[in-house]
């Protein structure tokens, strides 16, 4: 993978430059009793794991960066790319409807709050699958530029895992609900 390449993997803590130097050294600047602490293997501080994170998230929205970076690849590769990501947002605004929908629609079921429960599972999961859709077209974009190999993700799994449990939990909150004779 090429140092342009963005990945969720380069947001984890790694060995920072002053790994060689004692713990108490990488952690001087900050004041006593601070929350954080230097680990003997001198990882670097979360604000400059949040500073990765918020340039990837600036990366998505500077089109010229994007540009800049690889050689212009065939357009019909950029193309399918993109009604890929139009694909999941379509996704993500249809488990949002959901929500929405068994907010305002669904009776109350036996459980109590499960209603508000599966409403506020599916708008977080609309949410996330979102967030992701733009994150893998930004990380398949620059692959195709840099001519590297696109991306896997395991996301299409877990999400195809998360509304097939959530199926299976509607449906036995629909057989409680007929069993207890309340329809």
């Amino acid at each position: 993978m090429s140092a342009e390449a963005s990945t969720w993997s380069e947001f984890a803590p790694r060995p920072c430059a002053a790994s060689a130097r004692s713990v108490t050294s990488v952690a001087r600047g900050r004041p006593a009793g601070s929350s954080w602490q230097a680990s003997p293997a001198g990882y670097e501080r979360p604000e400059a794991i949040i500073g990765r994170v918020w340039q990837a998230i600036r990366r998505w929205f500077d089109p010229q960066e994007l540009r800049s970076v690889g050689s212009t690849p065939d357009y019909r590769f950029s193309l399918a790319n993109e009604r890929t990501f139009l694909a999941w947002l379509r996704t993500g605004l249809a488990l949002v409807a959901g929500g929405l929908a068994a907010a305002q629609f669904l009776p109350p079921l036996p459980p109590a709050h499960l209603r508000e429960a599966i409403a506020i599972a599916l708008l977080l999961l609309g949410a996330a699958v979102a967030i992701r859709a733009i994150d893998h077209w930004a990380r398949t974009e620059r692959a195709i530029r840099l001519g590297e190999e696109l991306p896997a993700s395991r996301f299409p799994a877990v999400l195809a895992l998360a509304v097939g449990i959530g199926a299976l939990l509607l449906v036995a909150a629909v057989l409680a609900r007929v069993v207890g004779g309340r329809d």
